[in-house]
C-alpha cells in the first residue's frame, strides 16, 4: 500500500502544492481547496507544519453512503457523484484532511494520491512510498 509522507522541516511555505492538488481534484486554481494543509507557526518565520492523507480508511469505514472509495493505486478517492454531504467522514480523519466545505464545492474530498503535489515540491517535502500494512 502506498502513502503520501511529508518532511514539515523542509517546507518554505510555498503552496505550490495546494495549488497542484486543487488543479487536480477541482480543475481549478484554489488552495482552498487542497486536500493537504499547511500549517504556519507564527512568530518563527518559516517554520511550517505539512499535514497529509495517511489513506488510513477511517473515512471510507463510516461513509454511509459508500463514496469513499479505493483506486487502482490503492488510495482511497471520494466519488463525488455518491457523496451525500453528510459529513461524517471529516471527524474521522486522524490528521483533520478530510474537507466538507459546501461554500466551495457540493461533495467532500480528500487526498486521492495522485502525486501532482510532490511534483511541483521544489524542496522534497513530499514524497510517496510503500507503507506497512495494518496490524489487525
Amino acid at each position: 500500500m502506498m502513502r503520501l509522507y511529508a518532511d514539515s522541516s523542509k517546507c518554505s511555505g510555498c503552496r505550490a502544492c495546494l495549488v497542484a492538488c486543487s488543479l487536480n481534484l477541482f480543475q481549478e486554481n484554489n488552495p482552498k481547496k487542497a486536500a493537504l494543509v499547511i500549517e504556519a507557526h507564527f512568530p518563527a518565520p518559516g517554520n511550517y507544519k505539512v499535514r497529509v492523507c495517511t489513506q488510513c480508511g477511517a473515512c471510507a469505514e463510516v461513509c454511509p453512503t459508500g463514496a469513499i472509495k479505493l483506486n487502482d493505486r490503492g488510495a482511497y478517492y471520494v466519488d463525488m457523484a455518491e457523496c451525500n454531504l453528510c459529513e461524517a467522514c471529516v471527524p474521522e480523519c486522524p490528521e483533520s484532511v478530510m474537507f466538507v466545505r459546501t461554500e466551495l464545492a457540493d461533495t467532500s474530498w480528500k487526498c486521492d494520491l495522485c502525486g501532482d503535489c510532490v511534483n511541483v515540491c521544489g524542496t522534497g517535502v513530499l514524497w510517496i512510498a510503500e507503507t506497512e500494512a495494518a496490524v489487525a
